[in-house]
């Protein structure tokens, strides 16, 4: 049988649910091991797209919660290759569409044509590269279609006219930024998102998730007005970082009341 493309399980996982839950963590925060039962965890709590984040030493989108994470991986030892076992690993327990979080250097040091042929063998539907800018994606676009894998577009408060030419040929989902800055918990988002997404919408029909910020059930729900999926990180990252004998309980309690939110 021929598998559909990586990127068609991201937006199959949308139709599968009136409003996706999307969680992120760091892969091998803290250890490979636990990195493999908090994604089991979160998938088996009814999370509809799991986003793993590679480790990076300069992730300029991102915070304090995520770069501490980061660290805490590189003292795992977690390379590249260490992630793609991972994902190896929690593949024979689960088929939860998953996307990639990384840093182009990443991808680049291990080789294009590798990176994005071991994604498709692993069915990761889709890389979020935040420091690729737009105008700069025909680098590595040949390869994510010749794969089918979604590079999935962030589209920020800052983009304005930009937004239909980022858009039109997307494939997964479209990852919406919230507010300006890096990743982190905020009590209030002040874009106007449903501006921002009814822009989107006019050019695509591909999926829109909203992320950065977003920490609480009712903030779920609110974004959930006006977008596909919720996108959350720093609030997961934060339940990983106590590394406590509870975490999956908690990490599963926590997806739970997102996904409730958002149902």
């Amino acid at each position: 049988m021929t598998k559909s493309k990586p990127a068609t399980s991201l937006t199959n996982a949308f139709k599968k649910t009136p409003k996706a839950f999307i969680a992120f963590l760091t892969a091998g925060d803290p250890t490979f091991e636990k990195s493999v039962e908090q994604i089991l965890t979160l998938a088996e709590a009814g999370t509809d797209i799991i986003e793993i984040g590679i480790p990076f030493s300069d992730p300029v989108a991102d915070g304090p919660v995520i770069q501490a994470a980061d660290l805490r991986a590189f003292a795992a030892e977690i390379t590249t290759d260490k992630v793609f076992e991972l994902v190896a690993a929690m593949r024979q327990k689960s088929q939860v569409p998953l996307a990639f979080l990384v840093y182009l250097n990443n991808v680049f040091k291990y080789g294009y044509e590798k990176f994005f042929k071991r994604c498709a063998e692993l069915q990761v539907g889709g890389l979020i590269i935040p420091d690729l800018p737009f105008e700069e994606r025909a680098e590595v676009l040949p390869f994510a279609r010749k794969y089918g894998v979604a590079l999935i577009p962030l589209v920020a408060p800052t983009s304005g006219q930009r937004i239909s030419s980022v858009v039109k040929d997307a494939t997964g989902f479209i990852y919406t930024v919230s507010s300006m800055g890096v990743t982190g918990m905020r009590d209030q988002i002040n874009t106007d998102l449903a501006e921002m997404v009814a822009e989107i919408r006019q050019a695509t029909d591909v999926p829109v998730a909203v992320g950065f910020g977003i920490h609480t059930p009712q903030q779920a729900a609110q974004v959930a007005k006006v977008a596909d999926g919720v996108i959350v990180g720093s609030a997961i990252v934060k339940i990983i970082a106590q590394n406590k004998q509870q975490t999956l309980t908690e990490l599963k309690e926590y997806a739970t009341a997102m996904k409730k939110a958002l149902s």
